[in-house]
């Protein structure tokens, strides 16, 4: 018997506008995009049928290309004490993988706020964060806002307040990243010695956020995309810089961890829309050339 089911979307990103380490402890600064998984936990009685094959254990049916999400749901569940519900999982994404645009990240955090839903229980941002690494380094897009969150160990969990009216014209031009495999090196004494660079991007995209200034916030993104090319090097990241001054665009935010690179816009100018047929036209050799808006993270019931 159904006992329960609740229908929960949340955004991808595009990148990270900052990515570092502050003492021992690393850390992201979100960039939620209008681009949103969509996940529907339906929870059933002990003992009930559910049609499908068990993909998460004896109790949990899911799509067999998101074992991150199944487990989730798995793990909400002991955590809430009701390991003995069964469960089906549905999941609607079109985020790319690999891409550094938290596809992931958006499924399995959307997993664990609807089955706690789904028991008309409403997890904290902090607790579905926990609950998220447990299965993988997350981005922090469970939290409202923008947010900085340490994607490793969730050590560090801090709203920064609303983003500024921005858009977003992402490049993708090729290849992925294991985000999984990527996290396994240890980078340790690399990340502390690009602190200088990192602790002024952070700075700079703080104040962005407090003072709704998207030009700052701007700045502060591309010296941390910048100082991001002696951890992952994007060989086309100059050519972007390149057309983004020529844009007069407020600069540059890429996947820290992953491919997109992502020239970011002071939305009140209204010039998404040409600077998007232009980077077409200019970067005829990328794979997909995508138009977003930057806005606030969280999840967001459906229905």
């Amino acid at each position: 018997m159904k006992i329960g089911s609740a229908t929960v979307r949340v955004p991808g990103v595009c990148g990270e506008l900052v990515q570092g380490m502050l003492g021992d402890d690393y850390y992201l600064v979100t960039c939620p995009i209008d681009y949103f998984s969509r996940v529907q936990v339906d929870l059933f009685s002990e003992g009930s049928p559910v049609v499908g094959p068990p993909v998460g254990g004896p109790s949990v049916v899911g799509p067999e290309d998101s074992p991150k999400a199944v487990a989730a749901v798995s793990a909400t569940l002991a955590h809430l004490g009701r390991e003995k519900l069964s469960a089906r999982l549905a999941i609607s994404n079109p985020i790319p993988r690999g891409k550094g645009m938290g596809s992931s990240s958006a499924d399995v955090v959307a997993a664990i706020a609807a089955t706690g839903l789904a028991l008309d229980q409403e997890l904290s941002p902090e607790a579905v964060g926990r609950l998220a690494l447990m299965e993988e380094p997350t981005d922090g897009v469970m939290f409202p806002g923008i947010a900085l969150f340490d994607h490793r160990q969730g050590r560090l969990m801090e709203e920064l307040g609303p983003p500024p009216p921005m858009e977003i014209v992402a490049l993708d031009f090729g290849g992925t990243v294991d985000t999984v495999e990527f996290n396994r090196e240890d980078r340790r004494a690399l990340w502390q010695s690009l602190r200088p660079e990192t602790d002024q991007a952070l700075e700079l995209v703080r104040q962005g956020i407090k003072e709704v200034d998207p030009k700052k916030l701007g700045r502060g993104a591309t010296i941390s995309a910048e100082a991001n090319q002696q951890v992952l090097l994007k060989p086309q990241l100059p050519d972007v810089l390149k057309f983004a001054q020529s844009m007069d665009a407020a600069g540059v935010t890429v996947g820290h961890s992953g491919t997109i690179i992502g020239v970011l816009l002071d939305a009140k100018e209204r010039r998404g829309k040409s600077v998007f047929r232009q980077a077409k036209e200019s970067f005829p050799n990328a794979e997909a050339v995508l138009h977003f808006r930057l806005l606030g993270g969280g999840v967001q019931r459906v229905g």
